[in-house]
């Protein structure tokens, strides 16, 4: 899950990050009353999760109260990256003596952390990165030890803080880290990391991404999620408990196993290229151990997605039972009745495949095609799919 700026600075100050919170706001009037709050110059800045705000007209100065008003109108009015501005925060004005840019993420590709720092660096890191790359510091973090005291201080020492910041930002990154890991995120971003007046550090922006897998850890996680604005689909399918992310094509996808999926997605593209360019619309994982209500689950899912035009459904029978899959096709099938519209193209193999087919035999539904390949039934999904 990413959070937007002002989320992510909850968590921030949550533990300790020096950060300031401002106040949140959906409509101009209320970012006029903001602005009267804070006192003095504000900042006014639109509430999405994309970068590049600035430059997209998102971030703007206010003078008075009623700059904040004019601002905010205009910024709710914007898309950013196709994404709508439905809330602007609204912070006092803090102008950075110098903009630094510091993040811990999961290094994916070498099982460990990883710690990007530059003093050079700020909202144009980018950039720093292309025309210095000696300037953006990768300094690995072993996910056995994680940052204490000397290695905070060597990530500072390495990055090259200024020595009259160093103490501070000794302690910024210790408590950085402890929101990486106590929080279960992937992504912690600062940027700008600030040095204010007065030698201040402060975190004047941030962004956060959360581990799903590890909500079962963090209750208060919910919070963050703004239900009308996820795709409804999504929502559907987060509150049945599926593996779900909806994509922009015509064929809906059904597997078990996150690598068979994905392989699926390759294949039924591959296909789609012979068939007027049909493209995956889904990825839906059933998991490992699938019984016929997750099917039915899926299935209602993906064909309440009016971009669907034919669904896959591609399970290799292992912990999962092909005859559970076919019954939950049936059960699907049956609760949805004149709903299901949709040709389905179904290919089982492994754990119970003759019984798994023979129930869709008996079923004998003209929505269902079985095919006996992969391949075959890549195929025929992206051709039914192009009608």
């Amino acid at each position: 899950m990413d959070l937007m700026e002002y989320q992510a600075k909850e968590l921030f100050a949550k533990h300790g990050v020096a950060t300031t919170l401002g106040v949140v706001v959906e409509t101009a009037e209320e970012a006029r009353a903001a602005a009267e709050q804070i006192g003095g110059v504000t900042v006014v800045k639109a509430q999405v999760k994309a970068g590049g705000r600035g430059k997209a007209g998102g971030v703007k100065l206010a003078k008075t109260p009623d700059e904040a008003f004019q601002h905010a109108t205009d910024i709710l009015a914007l898309t950013i990256k196709d994404l709508p501005v439905n809330r602007v925060l609204v912070t006092p004005a803090t102008p950075p003596v110098e903009e630094y840019y510091f993040s811990f993420l999961l290094d994916r590709s070498n099982r460990s952390y990883l710690c990007i720092a530059s003093v050079e660096g700020g909202v144009e890191i980018e950039e720093v990165a292309k025309t210095n790359p000696d300037a953006v510091k990768q300094i690995p973090v072993s996910p056995a030890t994680g940052v204490d005291v000397a290695k905070a201080e060597a990530i500072v020492d390495e990055a090259g803080f200024p020595a009259e910041l160093r103490d501070q930002a000794i302690e910024m990154v210790q408590r950085l880290w402890a929101v990486f890991v106590e929080e279960d995120a992937t992504l912690v971003e600062v940027n700008p990391l600030a040095r204010l007046e007065g030698d201040k550090l402060e975190a004047l922006d941030g962004k956060v991404s959360l581990d799903e897998n590890a909500e079962f850890r963090h209750e208060d996680h919910a919070a963050f999620e703004i239900r009308e604005e996820a795709d409804p689909l999504e929502s559907k399918a987060k509150d049945k408990g599926l593996n779900y992310v909806k994509l922009d094509g015509q064929v809906g996808i059904i597997g078990n196993g996150a690598g068979l999926v994905m392989s699926t997605l390759d294949v039924v593209a591959y296909a789609g290229e012979r068939h007027g360019g049909v493209t995956p619309a889904n990825f839906l994982d059933i998991g490992g151990g699938a019984n016929a209500q997750v099917m039915a689950d899926g299935l209602d899912v993906i064909l309440g997605d009016e971009q669907v035009k034919s669904v896959f459904v591609n399970v290799f029978g292992g912990i999962t039972s092909c005859d559970e899959v076919a019954s939950g096709i049936k059960g699907a099938l049956e609760i949805l009745g004149d709903a299901a519209t949709k040709p389905l193209v179904v290919r089982l193999d492994g754990n119970n495949v003759d019984r798994g087919r023979a129930i869709l035999d008996e079923l004998d539904h003209p929505l269902v095609t079985q095919v006996d390949t992969m391949d075959g039934a890549a195929d025929k999904a992206a051709e039914l799919a192009n009608g």
